[in-house]
């Protein structure tokens, strides 16, 4: 009979794993270009099919966005005809072969395509006419295009028909410029794409205040290789030449103040090529008494305006959310996105994209990112998790495209000050408990704020290391990620953290102010004095698809909502703090609260959070 219990307890515990990893891949979904099994392709090529792409030139105006017309005609249409968008234009098959490979076809395309549609998308008739026109949304992206039709569906796709080539007419230029805090509050750094090595030219950034003089800052270049990658798609499929990535410091700038600014190469015959022109407001003073906006999220990822598929249900909420903030951007200072940036599970090419549709944002506010799984996880490659979420990026493409003021920008957690805000951004894909090098990083992050001057304390983290109803969470029973908060909520308590935010799970929740468990405080809009714990926000529902909560009732759950959307944080002076939680379908506050309090509040003692005293005069 003890047997039996034995075996009955392990049966129920391997089913309530299985459970929750079911869950959680129900969360994490499937990289919509991976449904496309492009190492299969067959030749069927017909003289009577035909595909032609127009206009040939792109970006005759200096734009780095076009739109191009794609009309196709089959002899033979059906339903699971597909156009595969290409670029580079030539297929490549120069390294798809090995030693050990004896498939023998052509062609053996070994690059996916960069985006994809039905033939029937915008055309209903095409099964019966066999014709139809599709529109496309291209970026410049250092290369040539060209379209594909294939017949077969994804899974066994048919090469029927290629296209012409087009390309943008400087496919070279600089692009996608990312503003980012440098490590000092006078300084801020300018990340740009381009395809000039340091060979060819000379990458700087010119800037100025309006009226002035401008002053010429140098970039560094950085790059990689496929070599960079741990595994596939990453590696293999979902490779594409990333170009160089320009980073440039602009530092000694004066606090609250509005810089025009343009990225420039110099090539060694002294001719430049120039970027657009662009404006920042530079950081206020640590402590500066003045209006200061700041928007988090996490989980958006990346959209398609043309109506592409791979994304028609992987990010729904994306445009969304980025069409919101660029709505609001002068009332915006500075964007925290907290991991799973663009979801692009090892398909390259989606960075580039995920950069320019983030542009009007990261080109005229800070936009600061944290690490998720979906940019650093992989198997024996040093995260803190063992899963394949990042398609075998392995965090090379976070820490390169994006600047993060970090000692260490593979181990992604930092410091960011701003005015009367000090954000502590801990890296949940790397070990965070306590004895731990992230650990000792969280507790001076908290400990060496002053907090007269910084009054709002925030921590964040991709992971959800704090609360949080979701569905697979409930199925622990912990409602938190595994480990997640025994070792912090310590310090979140002995430091006063404000708020601690994060992603990963993609809805929204907020909780009372809490300690171990247990609320703290009983009010739930405006909390005035002694607040006495840490509201913890998860803020997931920046474009993903939704995840559903658990049917338990958490009694420390104020509000959730199963929709995408964002916080905005608005500190008016060093007393008074405004919390909104934004729906991005419409942009309204359908979440709300207030802090007021004094100094005097923050240094108050309260429960596991009391300076040492003593009773010696």
């Amino acid at each position: 009979m003890k047997g039996f219990h034995q075996f009955l307890k392990l049966q129920i515990i391997l089913s309530l794993l299985l459970n929750i990893a079911l869950a959680h891949a129900h969360l994490i979904g499937e990289q919509p270009l991976a449904k496309i099994h492009i190492l299969g392709t067959s030749l069927a090529l017909r003289h009577d099919a035909s595909i032609k792409a127009q206009p040939v030139l792109l970006g005759l105006t200096g734009e780095d966005t076009e739109w191009v017309t794609v009309d196709l005609q089959s002899p033979n249409p059906s339903s699971g005809d597909w156009v595969g968008v290409f670029s580079p234009a030539k297929f490549n098959s120069s390294d798809c072969y090995s030693a050990t490979d004896t498939k023998d076809q052509q062609p053996y395309i070994c690059s996916a395509p960069i985006k994809y549609q039905f033939a029937n998308y915008s055309s209903s008739s095409y099964t019966k006419t066999g014709k139809a026109s599709l529109k496309f949304q291209l970026i410049n992206q250092r290369a040539d295009f060209s379209f594909a039709l294939f017949s077969g569906g994804l899974s066994n796709p048919k090469l029927v028909a290629v296209s012409n080539y087009i390309s943008f007419v400087h496919p070279k230029a600089p692009l996608y410029p990312r503003l980012a805090l440098g490590k000092s509050w006078d300084e801020m750094t300018v990340t740009w794409t381009s395809g000039y090595s340091i060979h060819e030219a000379a990458p700087f950034v010119e800037w100025a205040l309006h009226g002035a003089s401008p002053t010429r800052s140098p970039a560094g270049t950085l790059t990689f290789t496929r070599n960079d990658m741990c595994g596939a798609p990453a590696r293999t499929v979902g490779w594409r030449d990333p170009g160089f990535i320009h980073t440039s410091f602009l530092k000694g700038l004066w606090p609250d103040r509005v810089y025009k600014y343009r990225m420039g190469h110099l090539f060694p015959n002294g001719s430049y090529v120039w970027s657009k022109d662009y404006t920042f407001k530079s950081s206020p003073y640590p402590g500066q008494d003045s209006l200061q906006r700041i928007i988090v999220f996490g989980d958006m990822g990346k959209g398609e305006r043309d109506g592409s598929n791979e994304y028609s249900n992987y990010q729904p909420g994306a445009l969304n959310t980025t069409d919101q903030l660029i709505k609001d951007l002068k009332n915006i200072d500075i964007v925290f996105h907290i991991g799973d940036i663009t979801y692009a599970n090892g398909y390259l090419s989606q960075w580039d994209q995920f950069t320019s549709q983030v542009e009007p944002i990261a080109s005229t506010v800070p936009y600061m990112i944290g690490s998720g799984n979906h940019e650093r996880d992989w198997p024996n490659s040093g995260s803190f998790y063992d899963g394949t979420d990042s398609g075998g990026e392995c965090g090379v493409l976070a820490q390169n495209m994006f600047y993060v003021p970090a000692d260490n920008r593979a181990k992604f957690w930092y410091a960011a000050d701003y005015g009367m805000f000090r954000f502590c951004i801990a890296d949940s894909e790397h070990d965070w408990r306590e004895g731990t090098e992230q650990y000792k990083f969280i507790e001076g992050c908290l400990a060496t704020v002053d907090r007269q001057k910084q009054p709002w304390l925030i921590f964040a983290a991709h992971r959800v290391l704090g609360y949080s109803s979701d569905y697979y969470y409930g199925l622990e029973g912990s409602f938190e990620e595994p480990m997640g908060r025994e070792s912090l909520q310590k310090l979140w308590q002995k430091y006063k953290v404000d708020m601690a935010f994060f992603g990963h799970v993609h809805n929204y929740e907020r909780s009372c102010p809490i300690y171990q468990n247990q609320c703290v405080n009983s009010k739930t809009s405006h909390y005035s004095g002694i607040v006495n714990g840490t509201i913890h926000v998860v803020v997931g529902g920046g474009g993903a698809h939704l995840s559903k909560f658990s049917q338990v009732n958490t009694s420390w759950s104020i509000y959730k909502d199963y929709d995408h959307g964002f916080v905005k944080l608005t500190a008016f002076n060093h007393s008074s703090l405004l919390f909104e939680y934004k729906k991005s379908r419409d942009g309204k506050v359908y979440d709300s609260f207030t802090i007021s309090r004094d100094y005097r509040d923050v240094l108050a003692c309260v429960h596991d959070g009391c300076a040492a005293t003593t009773l010696a005069s």
